[in-house]
């Protein structure tokens, strides 16, 4: 456990696909420091999906409301379905010591990185070993019609353009391996704020 604990933002971005959702849910699951961003959309639930736990799901109307309401961080059109970050539920985790964890698209990275300093946000693109591979992974989920995959992977290249937009760029070839960098690099940025937190105590005390 970390002294003066530091919360900090945690970005991850990919195709979908790639792998983010299933690595976003490992790492929130396994650290009680990190809490996942839980966005709201307009797109249907799925059979498994649970409201507040996958997904805020909400009308375009109750969404078009919420907009003209400022009470998103960030918001995007995306597959012709509205996706957000609820603004108050991230500022009420990061009041009470917890690092807020995004599984956004690099639009929604951008829009976050322009709400807060750079210093507190980590973010990382995840990447597929090829795109042969993310086609055949969006067919194996077989959650969405062959012409929504089709679509993805359309967009798939524009998404992986935005790569060099991270602080780091992984390739997911092997799910627990991804997690277990993705670990040491939060563990790594939680050293480096709690070094600052620490260094700005004893400037204040020598000075």
């Amino acid at each position: 456990m970390y002294i003066n604990h530091q919360p900090f933002l945690i970005i991850i971005s990919s195709p979908s696909g790639a792998g983010k959702s299933t690595l976003c849910k490992m790492l929130a699951n396994n650290d009680p420091l990190i809490k996942l961003s839980i966005s709201a959309t307009t797109r249907d639930k799925r059979p498994e999906e649970i409201e507040g736990q996958h997904y805020f799901f909400k009308s375009k109307e109750e969404f078009k409301k919420d907009i003209d309401n400022d009470q998103f961080l960030e918001y995007a059109i995306v597959f012709n379905n509205y996706y957000g970050t609820p603004k108050q539920k991230v500022e009420t985790e990061l009041k009470n010591g917890h690092c807020v964890l995004f599984d956004i698209d690099w639009q929604g990275a951008r829009k976050i990185k322009e709400k807060f300093n750079n210093d507190i946000i980590l973010s990382i693109f995840i990447l597929p070993p090829s795109l042969q591979e993310l086609e055949r992974r969006l067919k194996v989920r077989a959650q969405d019609p062959i012409e929504v995959v089709l679509k993805r992977m359309k967009e798939a290249k524009s998404e992986i353009s935005h790569y060099n937009e991270y602080d780091y760029v992984l390739i997911n070839d092997d799910l627990n391996k991804t997690y277990q960098k993705i670990f040491s690099i939060i563990d790594s940025k939680r050293i480096q704020m709690q070094n600052k937190n620490d260094l700005e105590k004893f400037t204040k005390e020598f000075s």
